[in-house]
């Protein structure tokens, strides 16, 4: 029974869309995350909220406590030697003791009747005190009340002392009865967070092993036999794909247009075998097929299948990705206008935000005089997607990348700024230095080829990089149009 019900629920899940998919996966994983901060903030709260008082109110207990021993020494001190030394020491321990009893805890409905009685009775004991203390210093010693006088101060200061010891006891037992009383709750959360980590980590795995059955390895198999059909290579295995969703359809429509382009490729070459010519130029035909043209003209297709069943965010992601392809695919100059270049870092932007979501913002302020200025061709988006990869990506809290354009004397200047990493100053002069050496094994392809065709296509064309460590990276380009 238990392997038919399992049978069946991976029969719905294949049956789902990919975007469900992702939904799904998407609400389990922030189950788990806010669970979990949910039952950390549980046991922090309780702790500051339960433990903070007691420890509190034994610090000052205890702070009284060694204030009034210090007192009473002082005191000591002062009345055998009488120097100025040993005034000052015992005026200071006297400020101490009276700054410890006002800090004690004097809230009857926080502390509870018997500890607010003692606290009373140790303030007003130390009031009636100092005063005693104080007139008996003011007696000459050769009086004939001075000693009496003397140990009796010394009598109260046993008192005070011991108070200030019950004062204590009283609170590590208001702690104990605390903590006894609350104790469960230190058990339960961690234990119920573990319970709930497991099953999670089970679930997790679950879906895990779903995403590389059904998403995961589908791609990989089918970008694999995409390089061999690109090698005139249709000998490999067929890529397969369980289920309904666009995964599997994309895959199907592949393998049955893999299917075929090599019936077509068999079928030329059996019939055309003497004419060699004319059979190269049929098959490097049908081999074009399989070329960003004819991915452009399926990204269509999928597009208007998306469109059909309402499957509005794969519609549009696969509209801008189509975009990118007619905009690689027709773009032959070497400039374009600006507008234009916004446009396709909108789209690259579009599907990046799918991946990584709120995370990762764009924004542009670009002066209008500036749009229809000519700039070289893909000379934003490079730009754009570094600061994704590099600077971006990495970071929880994700960021935001933000493009400028301004004319300034008739040079114009573009910006692309992100608030990522950055990079510390070693690695940035680092990158520098191979710009102008035209080293790409450090700044990449993409950054190397706008600096080279900044610099080569006009005569006042610079390429500025700034950063520092989590402060982000700034990437102007300065020219003079023609």
């Amino acid at each position: 029974m238990n392997e038919k019900k399992a049978g069946k629920l991976h029969r719905m899940w294949l049956s789902v869309s990919l975007q469900e998919k992702v939904k799904y996966i998407a609400v389990c994983a922030a189950a788990v995350v806010i669970l979990s901060i949910a039952a950390n903030f549980l046991v922090a709260g309780f702790g500051m909220r339960g433990f903070s008082s007691v420890l509190r109110g034994n610090a000052q207990s205890l702070a009284y406590w060694s204030a009034m021993e210090g007192e009473k020494n002082a005191f000591s001190a002062f009345v055998r030697e009488g120097t100025d030394i040993s005034r000052e020491a015992y005026e200071k321990a006297c400020a101490e003791t009276e700054k410890a009893i006002r800090e004690l805890p004097y809230d009857y409905k926080k502390t509870g009747p018997e500890q607010y009685a003692k606290v009373w009775s140790i303030r007003n004991m130390y009031e009636n005190y100092s005063r005693y203390r104080d007139g008996f210093l003011l007696l000459p010693k050769d009086d004939e009340n001075y000693t009496d006088q003397l140990y009796t101060i010394y009598r109260v200061q046993g008192y005070l002392t011991t108070y200030a010891g019950q004062l204590e006891q009283m609170t590590i037992k208001m702690g104990n009865e605390k903590y006894e009383s609350h104790r469960y709750i230190l058990v339960i959360v961690p234990v119920a967070s573990m319970i709930w980590g497991a099953a999670a980590l089970c679930l997790v795995s679950l879906l895990n092993r779903s995403v590389n059955r059904s998403i995961i390895r589908p791609v990989v198999e089918l970008a694999e036999d995409s390089v061999r059909i690109g090698e005139n290579d249709f000998s490999g295995k067929d890529v397969s794909a369980e289920g309904g969703d666009e995964i599997a359809r994309l895959v199907q429509a592949f393998s049955r247009m893999k299917a075929s382009t090599r019936g077509y490729i068999n079928a030329l070459t059996e019939k055309h075998e003497m004419e060699k010519q004319l059979d190269e130029v049929r098959l490097q035909m049908l081999k074009n097929q399989i070329n960003p043209h004819f991915l452009f003209n399926t990204l269509n297709m999928i597009a208007s299948t998306a469109q059909i069943e309402d499957a509005k965010a794969t519609e549009k992601m696969i509209t801008a990705l189509s975009s990118l392809f007619r905009y690689n695919l027709k773009s032959t100059d070497s400039v374009m206008p600006l507008e234009r270049e916004l446009k396709v870092v909108q789209d690259y932007m579009y599907l990046q935000q799918m991946r990584f979501g709120q995370r990762l913002r764009c924004s542009t302020d670009c002066r209008q005089d500036t749009m229809d200025v000519l700039v070289p061709s893909f000379c934003l988006q490079p730009l754009v997607e570094n600061a994704v990869i590099h600077g971006l990506s990495s970071r929880s809290r994700g960021g935001k990348i933000h493009i400028r354009s301004w004319l300034k004397e008739k040079r114009l200047w573009i910006s692309v700024a992100d608030t990522g990493d950055g990079m510390d100053r070693q690695k940035l002069e680092e990158i520098r230095s191979s710009l102008r050496l035209g080293d790409e094994k450090k700044t990449g392809i993409g950054v190397g080829n706008i600096y080279r065709r900044v610099h080569g296509m006009y005569e006042d064309g610079e390429v500025f990089i700034y950063s520092r460590p989590e402060c982000g990276t700034v990437v102007q380009l300065a020219f003079t149009p023609e």
